[in-house]
C-alpha cells in the first residue's frame, strides 16, 4: 500500500484540520481550561461537537452506528489534535477504548455515548513509574458472582473524568479487563495535574466488588484485548507526536523567517537552515512510520507490532528533537509561559510516556528481532 493518504482521507484530513484550528485551538480550549483550573483539562462542549463531526466514530463499526473507518483516518483526527495541542478524550476514549471492547457486551452499553460525545473512557494499566504491561500486579478474586478488585494505579489519563474505567487485573485464570464504573464502592480517584496541564489521576481499588457483567470478554483472556488496545493507543499516540512535532517546527521556522539579527533574518545562516532541513527530514520519516503502522494495523498483519513499536519509537525522537529546537531557536522568549512554544514541549513529554517511551518501544523491537 503506497505511503499516501486517498482522496477521501485528504478530505478527512482538511475537515479535521479547520475544526481543530478553529474549535480546538490553543487560547480557547489548552490555556482557557488551565486558566481556570477545570478539574477534567478538556471541554464537555468541544468533546460533544467531536460526535457532531462524527470523529467519536471513526473506529467503531457501522453495524454500531460507527463510520466504520481504521486506524490512518483515526490518526489524521490525532495529528491534527497533536498539531493545535487540543485538549480531549479521544486518543484514551474512541481509539484506545472503543478498540479493547468491540466485539463485546460493553460494545452495547458504551458506545451510544461515546457516539454522542456523552461518554468519557480511560485505561487503567499502568502500576509504576514507567509503561510495563507485562508486570501487572493488581489483583481480582472471585467473590459470589462477580470478583473483587484490590490494587492501584497510576497515569490514568482522564481518570478522574471518565464514566467507565478499563481495568486490568490477575484473575486465577490469567489476565482479566474490567469495565468498572466511576461511582464503584471502594474506588478512590485522585486527580493529578500532569505536566501538559491535562489532567490524570491515581486509582486506588479497597476491595471493589463488580459483577460478572464488569468482565470486558472472557475471564482470564483480557491479554488479546489489553493488546488490542495498547495497539491502537500506541498508533495513535504516535500520529499525535507527528502532528505536535510537524506544528513546533512550522512556528520555529516562522520565527527564523521573521527574526532579524546583524540586519538579516536569522533564518539565512546556513547554520540553522541545516538544523531546520535535519528536522524536517527526522518528522517525514516518523510520518512515514506512523502511516505504515496505520496501514498494517487495519490490515490486521502479523508485522503490524514491530512498526507500530517503530513507529512510536520514531515519533516520539522527531518529536522531542522538535520541541528541543523550537525552545533553542526561539531563545529567551522560548522559555516563556507566554509563548506557546513551551506547551508544545510539556505535551510532548507527556505523549513519550504514554504507552511507553521511545526506549521501551526500542527494546520491544529488539525482542521482536530476537536481538
Amino acid at each position: 500500500m503506497p505511503l499516501y493518504l486517498t482522496d477521501d482521507q485528504v478530505m478527512l484530513r482538511d475537515t479535521a484540520r479547520g475544526f481543530m484550528a478553529d474549535e480546538g485551538a490553543i487560547a480557547t480550549q489548552l490555556r482557557h481550561w488551565r486558566a481556570i483550573n477545570c478539574k477534567d483539562g478538556f471541554g464537555h462542549g468541544l468533546w460533544r461537537k467531536f460526535a457532531e463531526m462524527g470523529f467519536t466514530g471513526i473506529l467503531i463499526d457501522e453495524a454500531d452506528g460507527g463510520l466504520g473507518l481504521g486506524h490512518v483516518e483515526a490518526g489524521i483526527v490525532l495529528e491534527e489534535i497533536g498539531r493545535n495541542l487540543t485538549p480531549s478524550p479521544f486518543l484514551m476514549t474512541a481509539v484506545a477504548f472503543v478498540e479493547a471492547v468491540k466485539g463485546t457486551a460493553h460494545a452495547a452499553r458504551w458506545f451510544p455515548g461515546i457516539l454522542a460525545g456523552e461518554t468519557v473512557a480511560a485505561l487503567a494499566v499502568d502500576e509504576g513509574a514507567k509503561h510495563r504491561p507485562d508486570d501487572i500486579a493488581m489483583r481480582a478474586d472471585r467473590s459470589g458472582n462477580g470478583f473483587v478488585l484490590s490494587g492501584a494505579k497510576q497515569f490514568v489519563v482522564q481518570g478522574a473524568s471518565a464514566d467507565v474505567i478499563l481495568v486490568a487485573a490477575q484473575a486465577e485464570e490469567g489476565l482479566t479487563l474490567f469495565a468498572v464504573e466511576r461511582e464503584a464502592k471502594g474506588l478512590e480517584i485522585e486527580g493529578v495535574r500532569m505536566v501538559d496541564s491535562s489532567i490524570g489521576a491515581r486509582l486506588a481499588f479497597d476491595r471493589v466488588e463488580v459483577d460478572a457483567d464488569a468482565v470486558v470478554g472472557e475471564v482470564g483472556g483480557g491479554a488479546i484485548m489489553l493488546d488490542r488496545a495498547l495497539a491502537a493507543g500506541r498508533t495513535g499516540a504516535a500520529a499525535e507526536l507527528v502532528g505536535l512535532g510537524s506544528a513546533a517546527m512550522e512556528m520555529t521556522v516562522d520565527y527564523l523567517k521573521q527574526r532579524r539579527q546583524f540586519g538579516r533574518a536569522i533564518g539565512e545562516f546556513q547554520a540553522l537552515q541545516f538544523r531546520a532541513a535535519h528536522l524536517y527530514s527526522e518528522l517525514e520519516i516518523a510520518r512515514s512510520a506512523v502511516l505504515k503502522a496505520q496501514q498494517l494495523l487495519d490490515e490486521g498483519a502479523e508485522a503490524a507490532p514491530a512498526m507500530i513499536a517503530a513507529a512510536k519509537a520514531k515519533a516520539g525522537r522527531a518529536s522531542a528533537l522538535a520541541v528541543r529546537e523550537g525552545i533553542q531557536m526561539h531563545g529567551g522568549i522560548g522559555m516563556t509561559d507566554e509563548h506557546d512554544i513551551g506547551l508544545y514541549m510539556k505535551r510532548d513529554r507527556l505523549l513519550n510516556e504514554l504507552f511507553g517511551d521511545p526506549n521501551f518501544h526500542a527494546d520491544q523491537l529488539a525482542r521482536m528481532r530476537g536481538y
